[in-house]
């Protein structure tokens, strides 16, 4: 049949977006899951009243005479256009308040705390111990499986939008003040994150990944997340020092080095992240050599400009030295 091929082909596309690293309907967070229970009975009522009014404008066009008269009697439009919508929709709305209502569990008092500052268009990512402690990232949060962590989120310029379609609904990112969200992964996976709010420019390229892991995993890449970089092996020195040699350490800071910069991303361990450039690029050598070289074409108008300073092989020295930061 001429149709089954396109109609499998629109079905298995639409089932597609009930899964994946974004998906609102794949959660694996407290607060996702009780917004996917709240979808599904929605779609579920939906689709009732939907084939419902079907059949009704069925046997109102092609029903016999004795039929039709019922669906245009009185008792009918009150009941199916009055009672039953008002009833209906009042419950679902008083069910939706109650499940929202319920909340997740509340971050451990003087806990890990993650500041999240929306910069265009980037993430800057701090992890704030109960200690005090501040571990400087960017583009990429890690949370432990099963505790809930606050997020604080604030905006260095505009307002940006923070939602991760697996574990939360979305939050403001406002300049001057900071709003609250509580993230509590549920399984250990990987999310995608997404700038929701438009802020200019490369907005749709404002994307980052949060990985939830188990806690004892977590922990032992906190304290790596912590330390300075590794001194690079002999045969990359030559590539820090063409980054330091070529001001990268004016915006970029790397710990261990001389490199301070704070108005770009930490690089200290960028090598261990799973994208580059706020999930623009994967993360990889010729990933590194294409942004520091052309970065403007992957993403037009982002603060960084293009380095056409370097030779072939010193681009590779460069994006060998950073894809080794660990």
């Amino acid at each position: 049949m001429r149709w089954a091929v396109p109609l499998t082909s629109s079905v298995t596309l639409l089932l597609q977006g009930c899964a994946g690293v974004q998906s609102a309907l794949d959660p694996s967070g407290d607060e996702a899951e009780r917004i996917g229970t709240l979808t599904w009975l929605l779609i579920a009522f939906s689709m009732v009243v939907f084939i419902a009014v079907l059949l009704a404008a069925g046997v109102a066009i092609f029903g016999r005479e004795r039929w039709r008269a019922r669906l245009a009697g009185e008792k009918l439009v009150v009941g199916g256009g009055l009672v039953f919508p008002i009833a209906a929709l009042t419950v679902l709305l008083g069910y939706g308040f109650y499940l929202m209502s319920l909340g997740s569990p509340s971050a451990e008092q003087g806990g890990l705390r993650i500041e999240v500052v929306g910069e265009q268009w980037w993430w800057r990512v701090t992890y704030v111990e109960g200690t005090g402690r501040r571990i400087e990232s960017a583009n990429e949060i890690r949370l432990p499986v099963g505790r809930p962590v606050e997020i604080e989120l604030t905006s260095a310029d505009v307002i940006h939008s923070f939602w991760v379609p697996r574990l939360a609904g979305k939050l403001d990112m406002i300049p001057g003040h900071k709003n609250t969200l509580t993230l509590h992964p549920t399984k250990p996976g990987l999310s995608r994150g997404q700038c929701a709010e438009y802020c200019g420019g490369p907005h749709a390229l404002m994307s980052f990944y949060v990985i939830a892991m188990p806690e004892d995993e977590f922990a032992t890449w906190l304290e790596r997340e912590a330390a300075d970089a590794a001194p690079p092996a002999r045969n990359l020195a030559m590539g820090q020092a063409l980054f330091l040699s070529a001001g990268c350490g004016a915006c970029h800071a790397v710990r261990g080095t001389r490199a301070r910069g704070t108005i770009g991303p930490d690089l200290t361990h960028v090598g261990g992240r799973l994208s580059l450039a706020a999930a623009a690029l994967e993360n990889d050598v010729s990933a590194f050599v294409r942004w520091i070289r052309d970065g403007q074409h992957v993403k037009p108008e982002n603060r960084m400009p293009p380095y056409e300073i370097f030779t072939d092989q010193e681009l590779r020295q460069l994006a060998s030295y950073l894809d080794q930061l660990r």
